[in-house]
């Protein structure tokens, strides 16, 4: 298979549709988990005193919840899951090029990567030659109705989460067609990478199970995106406390550096998301005022696709997107 080496930001992976899931936009404060000052996270400062209290003591009781670096990690059990990639066995297998990089990125190659590169696998043809597995991503809609009116929340990030699945066993010989060529020779993953067809639907089918008594309660999760959430805000460590003892039990990780901890609200899975309820991203409707008058159909099918995105949040938007959708079917001038 081929491998991209790209510069990117830290949330090159937070985005659904070319937007950030995850983003709290209220003011935050970072804090130390130990005395290595580099071992820290991110709490919300609109608590009252005895929240943040508590809340402090139980992050650093359960810094083992966390991972700093790949080596921090450990794989789920594969008596819980992995994922199996089920090649179509009539497909031929397909070789590529070695693709050729420069010294810099031939060398964070060859090093761990620290996150500021991002290692990607052009896995095109070996997810042409695998089914597609049907297994459902949550609606979003519903997942994000259900946060609303929720005095406190925290959102959480897996740590490299694919990479905790481990490629079944079984499938050694089909691990080799998920190999990869690099200046050090041939690798194959033994964890599940990222950019594998039915990676998503794996890595979701794991955490139904895992926080199968909480999903709707007091969690909701979407792949690798969790949220605690609490109706009031003296549940809030409580309903944490639950959290972390159920990644401990499946030996999961969270990122730090990208989880907030005891927030009002923030912007999830596209959402504005807070006590008051569900509010329309500012950002979508930024992207719509700011576009210049254009005859491009492009432009007009960009338009159309902005403007649904916020449907929930304009009233007869059927009825008043009509104009627009019988000039994308042919059946209006277009002026």
């Amino acid at each position: 298979m081929g491998l991209e080496i790209k510069d990117a930001p830290e949330e090159t992976f937070e985005k659904i549709d070319g937007e950030r899931r995850v983003e709290v936009v209220e003011e935050l404060k970072g804090i130390n988990l130990s005395e290595n000052d580099e071992k820290t996270t991110k709490i919300g400062t609109t608590m009252r005193p005895s929240t943040e209290e508590h809340l402090i003591q139980l992050l650093k009781k359960n810094t083992e919840v966390f991972a700093w670096t790949m080596t921090d990690l450990h794989e789920i059990s594969p008596d819980v899951i992995t994922h199996k990639l089920n090649v179509n066995p009539n497909a031929k297998p397909v070789k590529q090029k070695k693709r050729m990089f420069g010294a810099q990125r031939s060398q964070a190659i060859k090093e761990e990567l620290n996150g500021k590169w991002c290692l990607c696998i052009d896995f095109t043809d070996l997810n042409k030659a695998c089914p597609k597995d049907h297994f459902p991503l949550p609606q979003i809609d519903i997942l994000v109705d259900s946060t609303s009116g929720c005095e406190m929340l925290s959102f959480l990030e897996v740590y490299q989460g694919y990479n905790q699945i481990l490629l079944a066993p079984k499938d050694d010989k089909k691990k080799k067609k998920a190999s990869f060529v690099t200046d050090q020779g041939v690798f194959c993953f033994n964890v599940m990478p990222f950019g594998l067809k039915n990676a998503g639907a794996t890595y979701q089918r794991l955490v139904n199970h895992m926080f199968q008594n909480q999903i709707g309660r007091n969690m909701e999760v979407y792949i690798d995106d969790i949220l605690v959430k609490s109706a009031k805000e003296q549940d809030h460590i409580k309903d944490l406390e639950e959290c972390f003892q159920i990644l401990t039990t499946f030996s999961m990780k969270l990122n730090p550096a990208k989880c907030t901890f005891g927030v009002r609200g923030g912007r999830f899975l596209g959402y504005m998301i807070s006590e008051r309820g569900i509010e329309a991203n500012p950002e979508k409707i930024n992207a719509i005022m700011d576009m210049s008058p254009s005859k491009l159909i492009r432009e007009f099918q960009k338009l159309v696709g902005r403007l649904a995105a916020l449907n929930r949040f304009i009233s007869r938007s059927a009825d008043k997107g009509l104009p627009f959708f019988k000039i994308l079917r042919g059946r209006a001038k277009f002026e």
